[in-house]
């Protein structure tokens, strides 16, 4: 099948803050997203994303990203020989820092530092790598959640590649569920977790909603994380509300800086408290407590 890279050149910041939006525009299709700097001293970075296929629509969704992310220049494409570019984008990809946590591919494992908790993340189906704000925020507010307030248990909402469930489990030997609507998503997260060491704390399942039995067998929860999006955010409030233990904490990331005010709105109608907001390269993490 033929492969396509769509790619937009531009500056450092103008080429994260579009990664970012690429990310999370895209997450559910499973396309890799790569951002490369091509020249330190002209600051010339570029944003590619690889799609099989038929790509004129993925084009138009794409130029509207970028148009939305405040960027108008042209969107270049380039068709490419038969290559897993999903590995190969991966494998560009330079360990991401968030507090003690550091994320990496199976490549940069010499990158870990003494002290540093590693969170190891297969080159394969992207479902979220720690690469932008939404990710990393998390990763921050966990280490501090976690290490004041010692859960007893955790459900990480919506878990993608499992990189948040694998941070919290890392933390602390807590029963972890890590649950996703898209069972290709699971099965990546499951293998990102053997691959951590830490499947005796984290369970994987795929849920579509919170009318799941897993969530009664398993909860209330002591801590609950969903990076997911501004939307399903909102609308999961009172479930959120109904599933999150007494004196229980609330992670919430995936959102705009834009759409904080509207995020919060929604969880302060059904109970919760707001305790701080980290905001990361355009995007921000919510702590909330009922």
């Amino acid at each position: 099948m033929t492969q396509t890279r769509l790619h937009i050149t531009t500056g450092r910041e103008a080429a994260n803050r579009i990664f970012a939006a690429l990310e999370t525009a895209f997450e559910e299709d499973g396309w890799p997203i790569a951002v490369i700097e091509v020249d330190e001293d002209r600051d010339i970075h570029e944003v590619s994303l690889y799609a099989d296929g038929e790509v004129e629509d993925i084009a138009r969704r794409m130029a509207e990203v970028i148009a939305e992310a405040g960027h108008k220049g042209p969107l270049g494409r380039e068709v490419l020989p038969d290559v897993d570019w999903v590995a190969k984008s991966l494998e560009g990809l330079k360990p991401v820092e968030a507090g003690r946590f550091i994320v990496h591919g199976g490549h940069d494992r010499e990158d870990v530092r003494p002290g540093q908790i590693a969170i190891e993340i297969e080159a394969g189906l992207a479902f979220g790598t720690g690469h932008h704000g939404t990710t990393a925020g998390c990763l921050e507010m966990i280490e501090k959640v976690v290490t004041s307030e010692k859960p007893v248990n955790a459900l990480d909402l919506g878990t993608g590649s499992a990189v948040l469930a694998i941070a919290v489990a890392k933390l602390a030997p807590i029963p972890v569920l890590a649950t996703d609507i898209d069972p290709v998503a699971t099965d990546v997260a499951a293998a990102n977790v053997r691959l951590n060491g830490v499947e005796a704390h984290v369970e994987t399942a795929t849920a579509e909603g919170f009318d799941n039995p897993i969530f009664a067998a398993r909860g209330p929860f002591a801590l609950i994380v969903a990076n997911i999006l501004a939307q399903p955010l909102i609308l999961l409030a009172p479930e959120m509300a109904a599933h999150l233990a007494a004196s229980g904490s609330l992670v919430l990331s995936g959102i705009l800086d834009r759409q904080h005010d509207a995020v919060l709105e929604a969880y302060v109608a059904a109970g919760f408290r707001h305790i701080e907001t980290f905001h990361r390269e355009g995007w921000v993490t919510i702590h909330l407590k009922n």
